[in-house]
């Protein structure tokens, strides 16, 4: 049995995800994290703002989630491609973190991340804290 394994990260430039920060990610990353946040306090809202959360990296700085690919050739001639991405905990813990922790700990990661992209000098730690969030949030791997 034959197996390959290949990440595909389908990220723009480095260039491409600045420009794009510089024009539209600061300001809309705002509001998208405002309305995240906002339906993360409402039981109906809850499984939306949790999913918004996690594409934040995606809203910041056009970051995408790295996918890994396996193609495993079996004995008998079959192919098998499998698509995954990193190994989540267990939705049950996942949602015990959020009640305890990660709904109120998110609002002032969010906040803090929020205002150091607005200035040059804390830019980079904003980038390293959106990155972070759906982890903070709910233990959700990017």
């Amino acid at each position: 049995m034959d197996a390959t394994v290949e990440q595909r990260n389908t990220t723009p430039s480095i260039v491409v995800r600045a420009v794009y920060f510089l024009l539209i990610g600061w300001w809309a990353s705002g509001i998208w994290l405002s309305v995240a946040w906002f339906l993360n306090l409402t039981i109906i809202g809850m499984p939306f703002g949790i999913k918004m959360i996690n594409k934040v990296p995606k809203i910041v700085s056009l970051k995408d989630q790295t996918i890994t690919m396996t193609i495993t050739q079996t004995e008998t001639g079959g192919v098998t491609v499998t698509e995954s991405t990193s190994e989540q905990y267990s939705l049950i813990v996942r949602a015990v973190y959020f009640l305890l922790v990660g709904w109120w700990l998110s609002g002032i990661w969010m906040s803090i991340a929020w205002v150091a992209s607005i200035t040059i000098v804390g830019l980079p730690v904003a980038v390293w804290m959106y990155d972070r969030l759906p982890f903070v949030v709910s233990l959700y791997k990017y």
